[in-house]
């Protein structure tokens, strides 16, 4: 089943893996009276269906090509944008733990996984509340600098044979690393789409692998429909 997540300003997003992108565009012409135009820019897919429904796709791998406005359902270049060969760096954090890997077309190739106890926040007051703190800062930082090393020795230098770097769980933490400079350009290959993971572990990246592979549709419905 397709995951899907609400978007600002009204609509949805639906990953949708790229095998599967011609049938469910075919299926969104059929709901929507049929499709009257395909717009494409170097950054951006945008199909309008014939009630004023639109289903839009950003280009998360560099630029779309054959840019112009297209009457009808034109999905030959994003087609081939989705299902080309990719090598993949994927970032998964949250504060107990993280998951790093590289992977290519969906299968992990490398990885390294590992989780930490960072206790949960405590209710109590005074000195008690205070120490209790002051242990989970330090242990959030001992996991928090875990991901990094290993980010750092796995991510790091591979960088120059990734296509993109795909982030997860955590945007907290993972803003926490972005200033390890050792990670510069891990973040600089980085795509805008954060996926939302539970706590990291290698089964959480294998199924991130495949996911990075899919493509996010934005649906956003005519006026005065759901």
């Amino acid at each position: 089943m397709s995951r899907v997540r609400p978007v600002a300003g009204g609509g949805r997003a639906v990953e949708v893996a790229p095998e599967r992108l011609d049938g469910w565009f075919s299926r969104f012409a059929a709901r929507h009276g049929g499709v009257t135009s395909t717009s494409v820019t170097p950054d951006r897919v945008l199909v309008t269906a014939a009630d004023g429904a639109t289903a839009s796709v950003a280009a998360a791998f560099g630029a779309f090509g054959s840019p112009g406005v297209f009457d009808g359902l034109v999905l030959d270049g994003l087609l081939a944008h989705a299902s080309a060969s990719r090598v993949v760096g994927l970032l998964l954090v949250r504060l107990g733990g993280h998951s790093v890997g590289v992977a290519r077309d969906g299968v992990v190739l490398v990885s390294a996984t590992d989780s930490r106890q960072v206790h949960g926040r405590n209710k109590a007051g005074g000195w008690s509340q205070q120490r209790f703190a002051r242990r989970r800062e330090g242990q959030a930082r001992v996991a928090l600098r875990a991901a990094a090393d290993d980010a750092a020795r796995v991510l790091a230098p591979r960088v120059g044979s990734l296509d993109a770097v795909v982030l997860g769980g955590d945007r907290q933490a993972l803003d926490a690393l972005r200033d390890d400079r050792r990670l510069a350009e891990v973040f600089a290959l980085a795509s805008p789409r954060v996926l939302d993971v539970p706590e990291p572990r290698r089964a959480v990246l294998e199924e991130a692998a495949l996911r990075a592979r899919a493509v996010e549709v934005v649906v956003r419905e005519p006026a005065g429909n759901s």
